[in-house]
């Protein structure tokens, strides 16, 4: 012992010796078939194990990598935050291979036939970075909440046919013995059309989505079939829940599963409208800000934690982007900034919205400063009460109503020059993302008894403007516009 009474280096040393010896003892003594197993699972976590070789969770962080481990990222959703990630990860030092993968065939065209690069201002400087490859999405039709595959028939051709077999009743008894001459129209995804030279099949192992949280389940139901239980997928996006529609709807087998990490983004970016048809491919950085990460737990057969190697890697390349400031946190930890971040939108997202105002217009109203309370005690109710929580300490001080307002105030304040991005959606009739924000208090509600009828009445009330403005917009003349005088 030193004089701190903790084990001195030599003491360290010596007891990894011991510890080395005493495996390969118990290695020549075991048989085969174990040996294999103890292999398998050092594999398992990228060469080693937590409980058998004494290592920490900081050493498995920074342990050396699989030597064949994929380094290329995959991309999907090239909005304004994809964009971003993209252009700060080219800009680390030694850059893992990036792959953009657009869902438009008009975003591969724009690509082809421009620079090939994507754009991002920064303090009013333009900064272009070129070497990214591109894919493009195929396509997946799905109809009543179900994808088509290839040689499945569509249900409209099926009722068609249906039809046709009603108006030929009469014939019914001369053609009992002759076979059915109706054909089905064929779903095809990916074959015979424009762009399928850029439609990949190959396994991807680091995806990182940025989408809007309802597109994300359209998004990955095309690609979902070159995902593997060894692939990692990184959540950029508002809202909680959607992992558990992902489970649900796409990857219903826990043995099938991707590994799951989530972040959290506070930094601010946008498109300008009049540089978006001139430039799909730039971006303005308006607000620095820190990504907060943390991997999904998933544990083995014999439940122990483990983490794949596609997850640290992802993890790591993350953190060493100086713009993109990626911090990683544990579970627990990363869910409760998540509720944090989840709050503030449950409040200003909405309100903004109905009212059509910017985040400044909720500030020295106590009309609206009421509403705001009201929805803040359901919301408090519902975290305060959530199971996940339950042995956290400071869980009721730190999601108090109290408190919560005062966060939602500062944001509020922060940020009162901002349009919100529910905002935005809605003034372009489109859906928006309030079933992840709003109705996941809803949904955990529910689950444990808890009523939020201010939170749900505000939930309907935006869907139904979204629904109302894009039934109008959709039935609107096409005007093109051009100068009266051209000269």
């Amino acid at each position: 012992m030193d004089s701190r009474g903790g084990c001195s280096p030599f003491q360290d040393e010596s007891a990894r010796e011991e510890r080395s010896e005493a495996n390969t003892r118990q290695a020549q003594h075991e048989p085969a078939q174990q040996q294999q197993q103890r292999q398998d699972e050092r594999t398992d976590y990228g060469g080693f194990r937590s409980d058998e070789e004494g290592l920490s969770a900081m050493d498995r962080q920074y342990a050396k990598p699989t030597p064949d481990l994929p380094r290329r990222i995959h991309i999907i959703g090239t909005g304004s935050i994809g964009k971003l990630v993209a252009h700060s990860l080219r800009g680390i030092a030694n850059p893992p291979p990036i792959t953009l993968i657009f869902h438009r065939y008009r975003l591969l065209k724009a690509w082809e036939e421009g620079k090939k690069q994507i754009t991002i201002q920064d303090d009013g400087y333009d900064v272009a970075r070129e070497g990214f490859e591109v894919e493009l999405m195929p396509e997946v039709r799905r109809e009543h909440r179900v994808e088509l595959r290839d040689g499945t028939p569509s249900a409209y051709d099926v009722a068609t046919d249906d039809q046709q077999q009603q108006q030929s009743e009469g014939q019914a008894e001369q053609q009992q013995d002759e076979p059915s001459t109706s054909t089905y129209a064929p779903i095809r995804s990916g074959t015979g059309g424009p762009g399928d030279h850029a439609i990949s099949t190959d396994p991807i192992h680091n995806l990182i989505v940025s989408t809007k949280g309802p597109l994300t389940i359209p998004a990955l139901s095309a690609i979902k079939h070159r995902l593997t239980p060894k692939s990692t997928i990184c959540f950029l996006q508002n809202g909680m829940g959607i992992i558990d529609d992902v489970n649900k709807q796409l990857f219903p087998n826990p043995a099938e599963r991707p590994n799951y990490m989530q972040g959290i983004i506070t930094h601010g970016a946008n498109v300008p409208p009049q540089k978006a048809e001139e430039d799909p491919f730039y971006a303005v950085h308006a607000g620095h800000g820190t990504i907060a990460l943390g991997l999904m737990p998933r544990e083995d057969v014999q439940g122990n934690e483990k983490w794949a190697p596609s997850s640290r890697y992802l993890l790591r390349t993350l953190t060493r982007s100086p713009v993109l400031c990626a911090v990683g946190f544990t579970p627990t930890e990363l869910l409760q900034q998540q509720l944090e971040k989840l709050v503030a939108n449950c409040i200003l997202n909405p309100l903004t919205s109905l009212l059509d105002n910017r985040n400044g217009a909720l500030l020295y109203n106590f009309p609206l400063t009421r509403t705001m309370r009201l929805m803040l005690a359901e919301i408090s109710h519902v975290i305060r009460s959530l199971p996940e929580l339950a042995n956290v300490p400071n869980v009721s001080t730190r999601f108090s109503p109290e408190r919560l307002e005062t966060l939602c105030v500062s944001i509020a304040d922060k940020t009162k020059d901002n349009i919100s991005s529910m905002l935005a959606d809605v003034r372009a009739g489109k859906k928006t993302e309030i079933e992840y924000i709003n109705g996941y208090i809803v949904r955990r509600g529910e689950e444990i008894g808890i009523k939020c009828v201010v939170n749900y009445a505000i939930m309907q009330t935006v869907i139904g403007k979204a629904a109302m403005i894009g039934k109008d917009r959709r039935g609107e003349v096409p005007v093109e516009e051009r100068s009266i005088n051209p000269d």
